[in-house]
């Protein structure tokens, strides 16, 4: 069956996202500092993007194994390349977070997610989805856009777009609870915080635009020409380089 529009997972263009992503790096090392493992375990990295971030658990845990898992094939694809050197230690797997994961249940130790599960429209399947392949006591870590995330774009999105909300859910921390608690967690702690990024004005912000926040808006148009004024006017309706980040923080382990 096809998915109506909008709902199928955005492909990215993961060499670019590569090259741009140096913010979501930034937060994903400081969410994997959260996550206590004794170096033997099977983690889940879900949402893996290009890899960056899963290049920080496998070199600092020389014994875990990792599952490399996103929606993107374009993504997957990079963090093969960027992993190859951890061999037989890194699972690949294309698979979206809104749909059961092709995973065995209670298969893995922990799960990491980093900047990916925003991307989910319904979070109540979501935390199931993420429930059923961790073992019992298991932590789940994760950090994604929470209520207010990037609100200027979307105000500038409201008044030049198409109507389209986006393809996000920007989830409070006390809904997140909630779901949390009915997937069968427990131990939960959601927060918070805000994280204002600065870009270089021009290009290098149009790129950025471009590739992490608007590839699903620029799907829906049809010609490169058009995608591009679309970008441009996105980036002049905003009053500076800079985007408005809220981060949503998750720290839940499943019950036994």
């Amino acid at each position: 069956m096809a998915d109506a529009p909008g709902t199928r997972p955005h492909d990215w263009d993961g060499t670019t996202y590569d090259r741009v992503a140096d913010p979501m790096t930034r937060w994903g090392t400081n969410v994997l500092g959260r996550l206590p493992l004794r170096g033997d375990e099977t983690v889940l990295d879900a949402g893996c993007g290009s890899g960056r971030v899963t290049e920080q658990l496998l070199d600092r845990l020389p014994e875990s194994r990792v599952i490399a898992l996103d929606a993107s094939p374009s993504m997957v694809a990079a963090a093969r390349d960027r992993l190859a050197r951890f061999g037989a230690r890194v699972t690949y797997v294309v698979a979206d977070l809104g749909r059961p994961l092709p995973l065995e249940p209670a298969s893995v130790d922990a799960i990491l997610s980093t900047a990916t599960l925003h991307w989910v429209r319904d979070h109540d399947a979501l935390f199931g989805h993420l429930a059923a392949p961790l073992r019992p006591g298991g932590r789940l870590v994760a950090q994604c856009g929470g209520a207010g995330n990037i609100a200027a774009v979307q105000h500038a999105l409201a008044s030049i777009g198409d109507g389209w909300t986006g393809p996000w859910t920007f989830a409070t921390p006390e809904d997140t609870r909630t779901r949390l608690e009915a997937a069968g967690f427990t131990d939960i702690e959601t927060w918070l915080h805000d994280e204002p990024e600065r870009f270089e004005p021009g290009e290098p912000f149009r790129e950025y635009l471009r590739t992490v926040v608007l590839g699903a808006h620029l799907e829906r148009l049809g010609s490169d020409a058009e995608r591009e004024a679309f970008v441009d006017a996105v980036a002049a309706a905003l009053p500076a380089a800079e985007i408005g980040y809220v981060r949503l923080n998750i720290l839940a382990t499943r019950a036994g």
